[in-house]
């Protein structure tokens, strides 16, 4: 079946059904999206008896009490196909995934003949079921985020496996079984406590993906090479000191990751390998006498987890792995300090007084900052940051980039990604000293040292680019840097509308010396796309040099020779900087490449102001990337409502901008992101750059719609961007961007009154209930009120009270907890007071909020009250059939 009938589980604190219900449809139930998913459940076996066997696709959550009870009713569901029973769909105040409840499954679980598919994640287990191993139809195992410490013989006869993920589990080593699952090709083993591999794992010879980073393994067999499918191994944070020399001559070996291990010497085939990565490695450095007492110590040792509100920590020098609140990992390995040391930090939402891009960046995270600034560790500490899922690209690199505070200088680290779920992903890094930190997507760099004998540097994003510097280039030892740019054809035809121009790739050099070279150095560029050397018209053909600081590019033509083969260009210089090859007819082509490189760097969005449909006077900005626009607003139609996006506008990554809202409208509180009366942004195009604000009128009314306006303007922009940005941005007007039109619909009279009573610190009479199912008057509210301090979310929110309506009440009452408290009490009150079982709901949202103490004082209220006003009716002689209005008036005469 597709769904189930009732609301779906959205996030905590979603209302459950009174009486929810569940029905087969078709051949799959998907349950694990429902807070009551195990009850819908048995519902469905109670109830769809003759059904049962349609099902082939079920899924659900593990984290339910009732799963135990569940799993035992599996088996009469013979024609599953897939299953899955995964936990982690909860998460605790730290920010991890609480596993489920399962530890074990009933051994009729066998019986599943058909099954294909099962997912296990995120659970309990010690061992493998032996029930699973009996499933010999499974291609598909996932087991990741258990306990798991072995594994059983009994695996070998999955034959059919073709995807096992062991992720994250305590297995210490694996049984020769595993040799026997030859149809395997996706196999994750990493974050486990793996010190050596089977001989057998070699017969895996249908492998096209291992995982093994993450372990101890210090050797690997020679039976490795033998796996001739392989594609992708990641060996990565383990503590290998050898690595086998056939891994170079696996034909299919695409990526193999070595980072982060205790390599000293490599073998040559592995190095030339152009697919390998061997950052974090002693290589070269010598072997030291005997291991030191830090090195030869346990990799298991203690985890803190650190509390949202608390700021610091501290460490001791046995060390420790750090979780901090939203992703945030450190491992500080025994020895990094030598005494308690304590630790602060901070995490803060990216802006520039804490980001530094480079021209072609993108930031992915928010920014972690460590103190105390510049504290130098023994051993370096691995800080693990999550960021915004980003599909490789083949072009860009993720790396990330730390502040030195010595040099004053921000420089990026050694980074190895993984991925952590299916929107967000980990990079990792060692440091030794701690300042803020942030991931950013660059170009690719490749680089390289140049010696006195000279030396040769690829590009390993267009291998035609290469710089070749001869024998006495440099006197002394000076790193060179090589970045790329590539610029299509069509690119440059939707930026110039020119469909003859063509470029070779934008080539970026660095070098950390001022010094010129002393003999020239040859760069081979790729000829523009569509020209050969046998083509070409001479007079079409420019080299431009480009100045990174003023942004200007200059006609190098005529002052270098350039050497044309059949598809290169070859030059010499003496210094580094920016260098374009165009083939164009245009006579202005310098100022034509500044123009274009500008908007290489622009992004094309679209401004978004939308009114939430329930409460018009909540308000949500954002600034949104092209491409994303279409997506973004059918996500929210269903909440909010409002406008069409505006037209399309030009933003560089990191730029300032400003919204303002016009002509009668004015936020609702201060912020702190309000820039007199503006709400601030920087756009960066992998965040959100979204902002929930609430509004009113400075006008009137209780007679007419206020219409009014929200307005963005350009603010501050990143150092270095050309002067055509920015030259248009005099006056207080002239940065405006876009306007899009914001209704407040007439305010009703009673509520008028009401707000301006409250402003004045009063409260309108309110009574609520009725003398024959519960009364309660303002004085009685008003005492209940005095009672619920700082419950008054837990409470709001079993009330009925959606989020937004308690986050408003907050902002406006953010100093003065007891009008907090009144304001939310009386909202409720005012929209229920008409419902004859109004006190009974407050009754039960104190309980569910564990005040039973509120609870039973209402229930004392309303019992003395029922016993007047069953006293007043025999007073007045009026007899049961009166309605309860009139009963109200004779309790109320007498």
């Amino acid at each position: 079946m597709e769904h189930l009938l009732g609301p779906q589980w959205e996030g905590i604190g979603t209302e459950e059904p009174s009486s929810p219900t569940a029905q087969i449809a078709g051949n799959r139930l998907i349950l694990d999206v429902y807070l009551d998913g195990c009850e819908r459940f048995l519902q469905v076996t109670e109830n769809q008896t003759n059904d049962l066997a349609e099902v082939e696709f079920l899924r659900l959550c593990s984290n339910d009490t009732m799963i135990m009870s569940v799993v035992a009713d599996l088996p009469r569901f013979i024609g599953l196909r897939s299953l899955v029973l995964k936990g982690g769909h909860l998460r605790d105040d730290y920010g991890r995934c609480q596993c489920g409840l399962l530890t074990s499954l009933p051994p009729d679980i066998s019986k599943l003949s058909k099954l294909r598919h099962l997912d296990l994640s995120f659970n309990s287990f010690a061992e493998m079921p032996p029930c699973v191993t009996a499933l010999s139809l499974l291609t598909t195992l996932h087991l990741s985020f258990n306990q798991l410490r072995t594994l059983p013989d009994e695996i070998g006869e999955l034959t059919f496996l073709t995807d096992l993920s062991l992720m994250s589990n305590q297995l210490a080593e694996l049984s020769a079984g595993i040799g026997q699952l030859k149809n395997l090709e996706k196999v994750d083993l990493s974050e486990n406590r793996l010190e050596s591999l089977p001989e057998e794992v070699g017969n895996l010879h249908k492998c096209i993906d291992l995982d093994l980073s993450g372990n101890k393994l210090a050797n690997l067999p020679e039976t490795v090479c033998n796996m001739m499918s392989l594609q992708q191994l990641y060996l990565h944070n383990n503590v290998l000191v050898a690595v086998p020399a056939g891994l170079a001559s696996l034909p299919h070996l695409s990526r193999l990751d070595l980072q982060n291990n205790r390599l000293r010497t490599v073998p040559m085939e592995i190095i030339q390998c152009s697919c390998v990565y061997l950052q974090g490695n002693p290589i070269g450095e010598p072997e030291p006498s005997a291991l030191s007492e830090d090195e030869s110590q346990s990799l298991d040792i203690k985890e803190l987890y650190v509390k949202p509100e608390d700021k610091s920590f501290c460490v001791t020098p046995d060390g420790c792995w750090v979780f901090l609140p939203h992703g945030f990992h450190l491992c500080f390995p025994p020895g990094a300090v030598s005494c308690n040391t304590r630790i602060y930090y901070q995490i803060l939402v990216p802006d520039q007084q804490h980001v530094r891009l480079g021209h072609h960046d993108v930031l992915l995270s928010s920014t972690l900052e460590l103190q105390p600034h510049g504290i130098q560790f023994l051993q370096d500490v691995e800080i693990k940051i999550p960021f915004a899922f980003l599909k490789p690209v083949p072009k860009r690199e993720v790396v990330i980039r730390t502040f030195i505070d010595s040099s004053g200088s921000w420089m990026d680290m050694s980074t190895t990604t993984k991925e952590k779920s299916l929107y967000e992903m980990l990079a990792s890094c060692k440091t030794p000293h701690f300042s803020w930190f942030l991931v950013v997507s660059r170009l690719v760099e490749d680089s390289c040292e140049v010696p006195q004998e000279g030396e040769l540097l690829f590009s390993s994003v267009d291998q035609n680019i290469r710089v070749e510097f001869p024998p006495g280039a440099t006197a002394e030892t000076r790193t060179v840097r090589m970045q790329v740019l590539p610029v299509s054809r069509k690119m440059l035809e939707n930026i110039t509308g020119d469909v003859e121009s063509s470029t070779s790739p934008l080539l970026c050099l660095s070098q950390n010396s001022a010094d010129n070279f002393l003999s020239p150095v040859k760069i081979q560029l790729p000829l523009p796309p569509g020209v050969t050397g046998d083509t070409l018209d001479r007079s079409r053909l420019f080299l431009l040099h480009g100045d990174p600081r003023a942004q200007t590019w200059t006609d190098i033509t005529n002052q270098v020779v350039l050497q044309i083969t059949h598809i290169y260009a070859h030059f010499q210089v003496d210094h580094f900087s920016w260098y374009w090859l165009w083939y164009t007819t245009k006579s202005y082509v310098g100022e034509l490449a500044k123009n274009v490189y500008k908007r290489l760097r622009m992004y094309q969005v679209n401004f978004v102001a939308l009114q939430r449909k329930r409460d018009p006077e909540q308000v949500l900005l954002q600034c949104v990337p092209k491409h994303k626009v279409e997506s973004t607003v059918k996500r929210l139609q269903d909440r909010y409502k409002g406008p069409e996006p505006s037209d399309l506008v030009e933003l560089v990554e990191g730029e300032q901008f400003f919204a303002t809202f016009e002509q009668g409208l004015k936020l609702y509180s201060e912020r702190p992101d309000c820039v007199d009366g503006r709400i601030c942004f920087v756009f960066y195009s992998r965040m959100k750059n979204m902002k929930e604000v609430y509004v009113t009128s400075s006008v009137e009314r209780m007679e007419k719609d206020v219409k009014g306006q929200v307005s963005f303007y350009r603010g501050l922009v990143p150092e270095g961007l050309p002067e055509e940005v920015t030259k248009h941005r005099k006056g207080s007007r002239s940065d405006w961007m876009a306007t899009l039109p914001i209704k407040l619909p007439r305010r009703k009279s009673s509520n008028e009154d009401h707000e301006r009573q409250k402003n004045d610190g009063l409260l309108p009479p309110l009574n609520i209930g009725n003398p024959e199912m519960g009364y309660l008057t303002e004085t009685n509210l008003l005492s209940i009120a005095s009672q619920i301090g700082s419950d008054w979310m837990n409470i709001g929110i079993n009330l009925g009270l959606s989020y937004h309506e308690l986050e408003r009440i907050s902002f406006k009452n953010s100093k003065d907890l007891n009008q907090l408290i009144l304001d939310m009490i009386f909202l409720w009150a005012r929209n229920n007071s008409e419902q004859p079982d109004c006190v009974q709901k407050l009754v039960q949202a104190m309980r569910n909020s564990k005040r039973n103490d509120i609870a039973d004082e209402i229930e004392d209220v309303i019992t003395l009250g029922k016993e007047k006003y069953t006293h007043s009716i025999r007073r007045v002689g009026l007899d049961r059939g009166n309605s309860s209005e009139d009963s109200a008036i004779a309790m109320s005469q007498s």
